[in-house]
């Protein structure tokens, strides 16, 4: 059961296999249970189908579906306002990152949504699961970005991570140094001084 359709992959035309899917549970890409949706067929049956969050619509499925339609919405509905409730945690709040970074703010590292989920359990005190952070890129760029956390299929959360850099170890110690070494002046001034003091001693001889 299913179809094939063309997409395009690096400007040419891939033939995929697609098939139809009945979600057995929530998938922040795709919906949530009991969801009707159609993916590759690779995806369904690698990856969806295996973990247990998706069936083959089959004609049987489909009416088994239609039974179990009320208990499933009753879920849902549950589901929705904890969702709701977690987003009123953190939505348009901040977190802080603190992160080595060189010139002009360029991070050695990268933070990742896995750094982004931590940060927001340990300010926030919510539990994210880094699949549900939009964008997925790494951030490598000291300053803040606003990113959406899929909480439910029709609630999102707006959190913005602030990423502050933090001194290298490097950059320290030549700090340190410089200001330890007395300036050239300084030195030349305190010979200087010290000379008239020498002369007299020498005179009392």
């Amino acid at each position: 059961m299913g179809h094939v359709e063309y997409r395009a992959s690096s400007g040419k035309l891939k033939e995929v296999f697609i098939v139809q899917i009945i979600l057995t549970k929530e998938v922040p890409s795709l919906g949530g249970e009991g969801d009707v949706v159609k993916v590759a067929h690779g995806y369904a049956t690698n990856y969806l189908i295996p973990n247990g969050l998706a069936i083959i619509a089959t004609s049987g499925n489909l009416k088994q579906l239609e039974h179990k339609r009320e208990s499933i919405n009753k879920r849902r509905v549950a589901l929705k306002a904890q969702a709701e409730e977690e987003k009123s945690k953190i939505h348009e709040k901040s977190v802080t990152i603190i992160a080595k970074a060189g010139e002009e703010g360029r991070l050695y590292g990268s933070i990742t949504t896995k750094d982004m989920a931590a940060a927001i359990e340990k300010d926030l005190g919510l539990e994210v699961d880094r699949r549900r952070i939009d964008p997925t890129h790494p951030i490598k760029q000291a300053g803040e970005t606003t990113i959406t956390i899929k909480l439910y299929p029709e609630v999102e959360a707006q959190v913005t991570i602030k990423v502050e850099s933090e001194e290298s170890e490097t950059d320290a110690n030549e700090e340190t140094k410089t200001s330890a070494a007395p300036e050239p002046e300084e030195a030349t001034a305190v010979s200087e001084e010290q000379q008239p003091a020498e002369e007299d001693e020498n005179k009392d001889e």
